[in-house]
């Protein structure tokens, strides 16, 4: 797949654009007064693949959560700066990787200046996000609601305003609860700039449509090349959000690793019980990160045939299996031996 070419920005020690990888980030959602709170899950969500950690500073006593969180993990931290410039000031100050912030709210020109020179001084990348909901007056009377074009207006506005700063070290994120909006977003600004591009669905939904949404969002994206690093933005546990990241950018080609479990969708030739068989074989798998392709599928039509490039799987016929690798037929065993069988195989592999 060839990646639209962006310029490179670091994040502490990690890579957005230029080629490198597509990054995972989150936000952490316990209140800022927890600082033990907020220790913990940043711990849980670097465990989980996380790469990048974001966090709300909204008063100076979260200041505090940047020197307990980079204590704690191995991960750099965008403080997320809204309506007050000096919070931005003393995040730069207390040692934030990133600060994302929409110059349009945090006060007038001089006050941009100033955090644009604090960052500029410790050389901190500037993340600038727009979305619907932040458009300026003057935009949304132009173009009579937030379309994809005055999103991307208003984003252009606030680079200009960093850029006449002599700062380019940005990244641009231009979000929209709508699926198509955000998607037309992008796509014209990625056209315009060559800014490292933050890509998310903003207010996406709960686990199950927040998930959806956000795969074909970002997944479309990414799929066109389009995208340095992103977010699956979910009304869950934000270990939720990694587990979503991380399955969108294999199922993109963006990352390896991991079991890549394919099944059939059951029909009237499935003669065991092929969906529990299913369900149990991806809990076990969860957490092995062998690169391979494990097929569990219902009959002979799509069994070793239609699945013949799996590493290993099965196809189950009447109250048996055949456990076959690369198409070929390794052994014949009962239904209720297929799981432990398959997962032995797995575990040689």
């Amino acid at each position: 797949m060839k990646r639209a070419t962006t310029k490179r920005v670091m994040v502490g020690g990690v890579p957005i654009g230029g080629g490198s990888e597509v990054t995972i980030q989150s936000m952490l959602n316990v209140p800022c007064a927890d600082v033990k709170g907020n220790v913990e899950q940043a711990k849980a969500l670097q465990r989980a693949g996380c790469q990048i950690i974001r966090a709300a500073i909204e008063n100076m006593e979260a200041v505090r959560l940047i020197d307990a969180v980079k204590s704690a993990v191995d991960m750099p931290f965008v403080a997320d700066i809204h309506f007050d410039y000096r919070l931005a000031l003393e995040a730069v100050a207390a040692g934030a990787d990133k600060i994302r912030i929409n110059p349009g709210n945090i006060g007038d020109e001089g006050r941009v200046r100033q955090v644009v020179s604090a960052c500029k001084a410790k050389d901190i990348p500037i993340r600038v996000g727009v979305n619907s909901g932040s458009l300026e007056r003057q935009i949304l009377e132009k173009y009579g609601s937030p379309t994809a074009e005055a999103l991307v207006e208003s984003a252009l506005y606030h680079v200009g305003l960093i850029e006449r700063c002599d700062y380019d070290n940005i990244v641009v994120s231009i979000k929209s609860s709508s699926v198509h909006k955000m998607i037309e977003s992008y796509r014209l600004m990625a056209e315009k700039r060559d800014y490292p591009l933050h890509l998310g669905v903003t207010e996406a939904g709960t686990a199950r449509m927040g998930l959806l949404k956000s795969a074909v969002g970002i997944g479309s994206l990414l799929l066109d090349g389009i995208g340095d690093t992103i977010r699956v933005s979910l009304t869950a546990d934000p270990i939720e959000e990694i587990a979503a990241a991380k399955d969108i950018l294999r199922v993109c080609g963006l990352r390896r690793g991991g079991v890549n479990l394919i099944s059939c969708p059951t029909c009237g030739r499935t003669r065991v019980a092929l969906i529990p068989l299913a369900q149990q074989v991806e809990k076990a798998l969860q957490g092995v990160d062998k690169p391979i392709t494990v097929a569990v599928m219902g009959c002979a039509v799509n069994g070793p045939g239609e699945a013949r490039e799996a590493d290993i799987g099965v196809a189950c016929g009447d109250g048996c299996g055949l456990i076959f690798r690369k198409g070929e037929i390794l052994e014949k065993v009962p239904e209720e031996q297929i799981l432990t069988t398959l997962l032995s195989y797995i575990e040689k592999l």
